[in-house]
């Protein structure tokens, strides 16, 4: 294995040109007392290798004083039920007999909603199906695409299917109904009912901006919702700046948090947002703002900005950030620590990496799965794979919670690659320590040993599954 040479005193100086020293320090001073390092364990060999658009304009204006845009009538519904004790329990005894609805019982649901008869209600029971969210995402859908309002489907859905009456799905999809057709009033009202039965909403609830967006209309709806208020009102503030930020409209996006109350989640979606389209710049402009206006960033507004340097080349400003986030009283924390030894082992600089695992043990930090994944397929991609054994063999016996794991990963990499017998082999080394392989892995193994004509290790390895599940405790898997 060809080891990368470094002081544990610092970093790499080539990898962080301007502020290596700093950066240095700063990982230094993350561990004292540090336990043996794991980079000086794993220099030990094991195994041999062999072993190996525009909304239609509205007719309301919203007041300086405060009251609500919008009538003050009740849930709008086209129809008015003389009978609904009978339909409630007409739904509740027919329940049990319906049968679930085929692709072309939706489609049948779908015309009749959108032929809107006046006995559609009686038409939609007859049918006797039973709907699942499934279905009734694809039929939302359907009439949102077509323009077709489903106020009433959405009303007869409360009585006939009643599990989904505070679906966030559901719900969701039909106030995007409401925007699609720019029915700003219904959507009041629904909101409104939606906000005493505490039903929060997600991103389906503005879907409809992806044809119809306007500074108007996001105008309207940040208005609509600070009135609304309560979980349904923050609920849909957060899924408005979601939506935004993935139609890449941060502007929008930083107008409604000025709009509205500065809430931390609403930031970090923002920041996370602009990080993934690599804009450094403007999320550690997000950042300061936050900070100036006295919401204290977390761990995750830090990750996500940390992250996007790296990926992005950007090392000459990590330093200045990781004392940013001490500073802030947000020391490194598990994903922090894995956000670095992620990148160190794509470019190849396990020495590094390694460091950066036993700053974590030595602050107590159980790294994450994914974290000892990164290794192991960083070591696959340079196809070090006895350097791979060796650091499963390691930290199966440091980290007992996720031995089973990254000994089956382990396993199945071998496997993909095609190479059955050293899977076979690395099956049965953690099966004889007591630890029981992934299931779905175990059977892709024995069936490529079956295929590459070697029976004779698929029924060893079956065997010695056998018996490993047939005792008490078997494995922690």
């Amino acid at each position: 294995m060809e080891m990368f040479p470094l002081s544990r005193k610092h970093l790499n100086p080539r990898l962080f040109p301007k502020h290596h020293c700093a950066l240095s320090s700063l990982l230094f001073a993350l561990s004292s007392n540090s336990l043996p390092s794991l980079s000086s364990v794993l220099q030990t060999p094991i195994l041999g290798s062999h072993q190996l658009h525009t909304v239609p304009s509205t007719h309301f204006t919203i007041s300086s004083s405060g009251s609500s845009p919008f009538p003050s009538t009740p849930y709008p519904s086209s129809r008015s039920f003389s009978t609904s004790d009978f339909r409630r329990f007409y739904s509740f005894s027919a329940s049990s007999s319906r049968v679930n609805a085929s692709r072309k019982q939706v489609l049948e649901v779908t015309n009749l909603v959108r032929e809107g008869d006046k006995d559609l209600e009686s038409k939609l029971d007859a049918m006797n199906v039973s709907l699942s969210d499934v279905s009734l995402n694809c039929i939302f859908r359907s009439l949102n695409y077509k323009r077709v309002s489903a106020l009433r489907f959405f009303d007869w859905i409360r009585q006939s299917h009643p599990r989904f009456s505070r679906n966030s799905d559901i719900c969701s999809l039909v106030i995007g109904n409401c925007g699609r057709l720019g029915d700003f009033d219904s959507m009041f009202n629904l909101l409104n009912d939606f906000r005493l039965h505490d039903i929060s909403l997600n991103q389906k609830a503005f879907e409809f901006l992806r044809v119809m967006f306007s500074k108007n209309t996001i105008w309207k709806m940040v208005e609509v919702l600070n009135r609304i208020g309560g979980s349904c009102g923050v609920s849909g503030i957060h899924a408005l700046i979601e939506m935004l930020c993935s139609l890449g409209s941060f502007e929008m996006a930083e107008y409604v948090i000025a709009k509205t109350k500065k809430r931390l989640s609403n930031y970090n979606v923002l920041i996370q947002g602009r990080c993934r389209r690599g804009h450094f710049d403007e999320a550690r402009l997000v950042l300061d703002e936050m900070i100036k206006v006295g919401c204290i960033p977390n761990y995750s507004t830090f990750n996500y900005i940390l992250s996007c340097l790296l990926k992005n080349g950007r090392t000459d400003n990590v330093g200045q950030l990781l004392e940013l986030m001490l500073e802030s009283g947000c020391p490194p924390d598990a994903l922090t620590f894995e956000i670095f030894i992620c990148h160190f082992c794509s470019c190849g600089k396990f020495d590094t990496a390694l460091e950066w695992l036993d700053k974590m043990e030595s602050k107590s930090i159980e790294p994450r799965p994914t974290t000892h994944a990164a290794f192991i397929k960083g070591y696959f991609k340079l196809q070090q794979f006895q350097e791979a054994h060796q650091y499963v063999v390691v930290c199966s016996g440091k980290y007992k919670t996720s031995s089973n794991m990254i000994y089956s990963l382990l396993a199945s990499l071998h496997r993909k690659r095609g190479d059955p017998v050293i899977a076979q082999t690395v099956l049965s080394e953690m099966i004889e320590k007591g630890l029981k392989p992934n299931f779905a892995v175990y059977t892709n193994v024995m069936k490529h040993l079956q295929k590459s004509g070697r029976e004779d290790l698929a029924r060893n390895l079956e065997s010695s599954f056998s018996d490993f599940i047939s005792q008490p405790c078997a494995g922690n898997g």
